[in-house]
């Protein structure tokens, strides 16, 4: 097995490069902070939407969200680096997750992962070379009721047998969910920053939450 040598002495960046985020996401992100006591606080929903964005979270990225939030970089990359729902590369415009639960496994999940490997020609965390679908596994989807189960995006399919998996992929709404998502994430990003974000003014702060109690 053979390592890849990193040049540390090399910057992860070019800085001279324009900023990645636009003025809309960087808007977005700041029309958060009444929501929480920090700007440190505000990094997980940070992620999500510079993640919806822009489809992944380059390593500028990161810097950018750091410098928006006033955090260092680092605090960054070590949140990005222990959840598994970020990517630091692009990714396929659909995102198929197997789940590997043990509910999952003893209903065929193994057998469902396999399939979809072979009709995908990709192993996991391994993009289609037309930039369709990446296939990656987690421990658990909280379906366990519905085994096996798998997320393609946000939308779960459920009881899942093998002969479905050919459907399933050719199925051009298998990643279209039923239900409206929360405005904190779908409300049009605008460069008029919060009071442009449908239902943001209503949203209780932490002051009304405590004071509430």
């Amino acid at each position: 097995m053979s390592w890849k040598t990193v040049n540390r002495n090399e910057p992860a960046i070019n800085p001279d490069a324009p900023p990645i985020l636009s003025e809309a996401l960087g808007n977005k992100i700041r029309s958060l902070f009444p929501r929480y006591d920090t700007k440190r606080a505000v990094l997980l929903p940070a992620l999500h939407i510079v993640q919806d964005g822009l489809g992944h979270i380059s390593w500028q990225a990161m810097k950018e969200i750091a410098d928006i939030l006033e955090i260092h970089p680092s605090d960054v990359i070590d949140t990005i680096s222990f959840y598994t729902h970020f990517w630091t590369h692009p990714k396929g415009q659909k995102v198929i997750t197997a789940c590997r639960s043990v509910s999952c496994e003893t209903m065929g999940g193994a057998d469902v992962l396999e399939e979809l490997k072979k009709q995908l020609g990709i192993g996991e965390h391994e993009t289609t070379p037309d930039g369709r679908f990446s296939l990656v596994t987690e421990e658990c989807l909280a379906g366990c009721d519905h085994a096996p189960c798998l997320l393609i995006n946000e939308k779960m399919h459920k009881c899942v047998k093998v002969e479905d998996v050919g459907r399933i992929l050719a199925d051009d709404n298998n990643d279209k969910i039923d239900h409206k998502r929360s405005d904190l994430f779908d409300a049009p990003a605008t460069d008029a920053g919060a009071k442009d974000v449908p239902g943001l003014e209503s949203t209780s702060d932490v002051a009304e939450m405590k004071a509430s109690d």
